[in-house]
C-alpha cells in the first residue's frame, strides 16, 4: 500500500484564502501542502525547493499574470501539473490556462469536494475542468469559424488582457506600470493595442467598456 502524500504549492497573494485552501488539503490523508508563496518569484523558488506534486496557482497575482507563470512553471526541469484557480467562472480564462499548460481550471467558489477532486484528478495526470466549462469546450468545437466575431476578447495577448482588468479595475497607466514593473511607455502601447484590436474609437471607450467588462465578471 502506497502512503505517500501528494504535496502542494499554493500561490495566491491573498492570504485568508490561502489559509483555508491549506487547512482544506492538510486534512485529507493523501495530501498536504509543502509551500506557499504569494508572487510567482517566490513560487518558482519554492518550486525548485521542495519539487511538489502540484502547483495551485491563482490566475490573477500582484505584479505578475497567473498565466505567465504557469508557463514558468512548465519550462522548468521539474515536471509538475498546475491547477489554476480564479475568481471567475470564465471561459476565457479556462481557455488561455489550458493553452499555457495547465492542467486544470477551478474558480475559488466552488464546492470543497469539487475542488479536492480537482486536485486528485490533476496529480493522476488527468485534465479537470468542472462541468459548465467542459459543455462550453464541446459546444465551441462546433463554432470555430465565429469565435473571432462572438469573442473579439480572443484577439488580445495574455499581458494585455491583464492590462485590461487592470484598466477596467481603475488603475492609471503609472500604477499599471508599477503593478507589472514594467514602464510607463509600455503600459501605453498595451493600451494602443487593445484599442487597436477591439476597434475602440477612444481612449474614454476602452475604459468603459473595461469597467463594465470587470463588473459584469464579480
Amino acid at each position: 500500500m502506497n502512503n505517500k502524500k501528494q504535496r502542494v504549492v499554493i500561490v495566491d497573494d491573498h492570504p485568508m484564502f490561502r489559509e483555508r485552501l491549506s487547512q482544506l488539503i492538510n486534512l485529507e490523508l493523501d495530501m498536504e501542502v509543502c509551500g506557499e508563496a504569494d508572487d510567482a518569484q517566490e513560487a518558482i523558488r519554492i518550486i525548485r525547493d521542495t519539487s511538489p506534486d502540484l502547483a495551485i496557482v491563482d490566475i490573477t497575482l500582484k505584479g505578475s499574470s497567473g498565466l505567465e507563470l504557469v508557463k514558468s512553471i512548465k519550462a522548468l526541469s521539474i515536471a509538475i501539473p498546475v491547477l489554476v484557480l480564479s475568481m471567475h467562472d470564465e471561459s476565457l480564462y479556462a481557455e488561455r490556462a489550458l493553452r499555457a499548460g495547465a492542467s486544470g481550471y477551478i474558480t475559488k467558489h466552488q464546492a470543497t469536494e469539487e475542488v479536492l477532486a480537482a486536485i486528485r484528478r490533476v496529480v493522476a495526470g488527468e485534465i479537470y475542468l468542472s462541468e459548465k466549462m467542459t459543455t462550453f469546450f464541446l459546444k465551441s468545437l462546433g463554432a470555430v469559424g465565429t469565435r473571432s466575431v462572438t469573442r473579439p476578447l480572443d484577439r488580445l495577448t495574455d499581458r494585455e488582457l491583464q492590462v485590461l482588468e487592470y484598466i477596467g479595475s481603475g488603475y492609471k497607466t503609472r500604477e499599471i506600470a508599477e503593478a507589472l514593473k514594467v514602464g510607463v511607455a509600455t503600459v501605453d502601447t498595451y493600451r494602443a493595442r487593445i484599442k487597436e484590436k477591439m476597434d475602440f474609437r477612444s481612449a474614454v471607450e476602452l475604459q468603459h467598456f473595461a469597467i463594465r467588462w470587470v463588473r459584469d465578471r464579480e
